[in-house]
């Protein structure tokens, strides 16, 4: 290029015009290639702190199982459900080939009262068995299934990134232990009304009240890590979220960015007992609470704070996850960026799935 320029700048307006050319080039060359990348790189890093509570509201794929009862016919009590041999846990997912994920489906699924098939999981293991509806006093088909189609409780927004959220830094799960699959949901504003203190040998609780009609994220995933999803537009200037970058957790003294008094959350004082890299289980993080404020309000860790941002140098460097009943001034956390990861994964597993169908 410096050939082509000389020679057309030495035919048109001497060398002196073309010097200029060539520095003004260079100079040009220096901001494109230096600064637009270095800008471009720290947008990348970039993300919002989180640190309020929410009160997540989530609707779970299919319906969960959380009562069996009879139905009252003519000939007397039937138990539709118990004869087919489900159980209080079971996860109904579809009737007849019908998806399921609310009464609704089921009341429209076994409509002719003839046996169906019905497909669930239990345990994580899908199955199958025959249910034979049975007609009650009013004329209506009923399986005598009491079921819960959604989730709800409070816990901690940990990031915003790229209109993106990840909160909890862990999965939320069934009675018996198995991630639940949502079909999504919302994250509404929360107040923290009260705070059950955590004792040694019983964990603590925060108490809040969800704020109707006031949700500003859709939950769309719930991970290994937490529930991530995206946020309504304006809720991040809104909120008053603060930017900050991702850093790496290392042993010695933190902060934890929790609310436990009305929506505004506030930094109090922790450190890093352990950093385990090795650590798939959501404890990364061995952590202890030092801060004397927040030990008096709370005793230390307490059920609602998962997700809590946890800061090293003013960088998010992970979340809290568990607390240990023994001590609740000490439990585990997660890192930041194994959060990202996480939800980063389930966008784009999500979006192939989509893909395929």
């Amino acid at each position: 290029y410096k050939e082509i320029f000389i020679a057309h700048y030495n035919n048109y307006n001497g060398v002196k015009m073309k010097n200029k050319f060539i520095k003004f080039l260079i100079a040009t060359l220096i901001v494109c290639f230096c600064v637009f990348p270095l800008n471009a790189a720290s947008a990348s890093t970039e993300i919002y702190l989180g640190g309020i509570p929410a009160g997540f509201s989530l609707n779970t794929r299919g319906v969960t199982i959380v009562g069996i009862t009879d139905v009252n016919t003519e000939n007397g009590k039937v138990s539709p459900g118990k004869e087919a041999g489900l159980k209080l846990g079971d996860v109904i997912l579809s009737i007849n080939d019908q998806e399921i994920n609310n009464s609704k489906d089921i009341a429209a699924a076994v409509t002719d009262g003839k046996p169906a098939v019905v497909e669930f999981t239990r345990a994580g293991e899908n199955m199958q068995t025959v249910i034979k509806p049975e007609k009650d006093a009013l004329g209506k088909y009923k399986l005598g299934l009491f079921i819960r189609n959604y989730v709800s409780g409070i816990g901690t927004l940990t990031y915003v990134k790229d209109g993106k959220f990840t909160s909890l830094g862990h999965p939320i799960l069934d009675e018996q232990g198995n991630l639940i699959e949502i079909t999504g949901g919302s994250l509404l504003n929360c107040t923290i009304t009260g705070v059950i203190k955590g004792e040694r040998g019983r964990a603590g609780e925060l108490k809040g009240v969800f704020l109707k009609n006031t949700a500003f994220a859709t939950a769309e995933y719930n991970t290994k890590t937490g529930v991530t999803g995206t946020m309504k537009e304006g809720e991040v200037e809104r909120l008053n979220l603060r930017k900050v970058e991702m850093g790496e957790a290392k042993v010695g003294s933190a902060t934890v960015y929790t609310t436990v008094n009305g929506s505004e959350p506030k930094e109090y004082s922790m450190s890093i007992v352990k950093v385990d890299k090795g650590e798939k289980d959501n404890k990364n993080l061995v952590i202890k609470i030092t801060d004397d404020e927040l030990i008096d309000i709370t005793g230390g860790i307490v059920q609602g704070m998962s997700g809590s941002p946890i800061l090293q140098n003013g960088r998010l460097v992970g979340a809290v996850t568990h607390v240990l009943v023994n001590d609740p001034t000490r439990g585990y956390g997660i890192f930041a960026q194994t959060m990202l990861e996480q939800a980063k994964n389930a966008v784009q597993n999500g979006a192939e799935a989509q893909t395929a169908e």
